[in-house]
């Protein structure tokens, strides 16, 4: 196409200018104006650069969004199925699979009371076996048991029940030596025991019998007024205290009581099976 200008003739040549082709925007530019082809416009160089900058960083973003959503998660691999048993331990498969109570596995109350009752009737059986098993033990260690012993044992008897020196001798002498032990002739419980007169120390024991027994002379004492003894029980230590030639035991048995009459004690213990 030509135009005229002041008689000449200028020819112009218009060029068919090919838009140059734009390269594929994601979906998260479709926000931004449109990009006609073949219109330009005067833009400074900072302007330029900046919408060069936007568009590269999202074309970046873009591809990164695509990857990422496109890339699945691996499947969970069957070898790797971890039992709940297993995380919550070995008492978990039973919480889980906890089955009903049978008729087997409960009883009721009256049942419950009925073996309490039997329990209780075993033990109190058995306690009443072990009570009388006891009571025949120490029945027979009581009939074992003698009623009547020497008031001194290996001792030797020096004097007698008898007249001596024109005077009447109450009782028997046992010589031994110091501090042998002195034994309680029966069981019974002591009356006095400590200072008398001509023994220097005395002990007068009240027996089952009846009978009161006197034990003189004595080194020590080792029981007091009140203690109940068994025969064969250690009273005292033999001595030499009072009117006293040398150690021995002045030993009397008094018939009914202190004031009861004074008898042989030779004839007294072999009445009880003891013989000097």
């Amino acid at each position: 196409m030509g135009s005229r200008h002041a008689g000449t003739t200028v020819r112009s040549r218009r060029t068919d200018v090919e838009p140059p082709s734009s390269p594929s925007i994601p979906a998260a530019s479709a926000g931004l104006p449109a990009v006609i082809p073949g219109r330009t416009r005067r833009r400074t160089a900072a302007g330029r650069r900046r919408p060069a900058a936007l568009l590269a960083a999202l074309v970046a973003g873009g591809l990164a969004a695509g990857l990422i959503g496109t890339q699945a998660l691996p499947a969970a691999d069957a070898a790797d199925d971890i039992a709940v048993s297993e995380l919550l331990g070995s008492d978990a498969e039973g919480m889980l699979e906890m089955e009903p109570l049978s008729p087997q596995e409960a009883i009721t109350e009256v049942e419950a009371r009925a073996r309490l009752e039997e329990v209780a009737a075993n033990r109190a059986e058995r306690a009443e076996q072990a009570a009388q098993e006891q009571a025949a033990a120490e029945a027979a260690a009581e009939a074992a048991r003698p009623k009547a012993v020497a008031p001194v044992d290996n001792a030797r008897m020096t004097t007698c029940f008898c007249m001596r020196w024109g005077t009447m001798h109450w009782g028997i002498d046992l010589a031994a030596p110091m501090l042998t032990p002195e034994y309680a002739a029966e069981d019974g419980v002591v009356l006095r025991a400590g200072a008398a007169s001509g023994y220097g120390q005395a002990v007068y024991i009240l027996g089952v019998s009846g009978d009161v027994t006197v034990y003189g002379h004595m080194e020590k004492i080792l029981v007091s007024p009140g203690d109940v003894v068994s025969a064969g029980d250690r009273i005292a230590l033999l001595g030499s205290r009072g009117q006293s030639t040398g150690p021995h035991l002045h030993f009397e048995v008094h018939r009914g009581g202190m004031d009861g009459k004074r008898v042989d004690p030779v004839a007294w213990l072999r009445e009880r099976g003891v013989e000097l």
